[in-house]
């Protein structure tokens, strides 16, 4: 793998940044936008999602960037919880849901993957 200079390079850092903008677009309009409870609530798992990557490769070391991966993907569970509340209350479509919920299990996998690739020589 090529060095990693900026956490700009990381991909799931993209897809993460991906995955904000398309919480931020759900939930800017219609009967979601009005719940600001629920709309803050994934809106700030999707920001964290992307900020714990960014914050745990300025940890410089692999212990701690892969604590701060792994909590990136519990928010992303957390976004998935909560679009099944969304959709439940009709403030989002079917297909949105999926949309988004396999967006948010994609970035996931990512974090996920790369957790493991940072972890590997650890536990040894």
């Amino acid at each position: 793998m090529a060095k990693i200079n900026r956490f700009e390079d990381i991909e799931a850092w993209k897809k993460a940044r991906e995955l904000t903008k398309e919480i931020y677009k759900i939930t800017s309009s219609g009967s979601f936008s009005k719940d600001y409870g629920l709309e803050d609530q994934i809106r700030r798992a999707s920001v964290s999602v992307v900020s714990n990557i960014a914050e745990g490769f300025a940890r410089k070391t692999d212990k701690e960037f892969a604590r701060f991966l792994t909590q990136s993907h519990g928010s992303a569970a957390e976004i998935q919880s909560i679009l099944y509340v969304a959709l439940d209350q009709n403030y989002i479509t079917q297909e949105q849901f999926g949309n988004s919920y396999s967006f948010a299990e994609k970035t996931s996998k990512m974090i996920m993957n790369f957790t493991l690739y940072l972890t590997k020589d650890l536990a040894k």
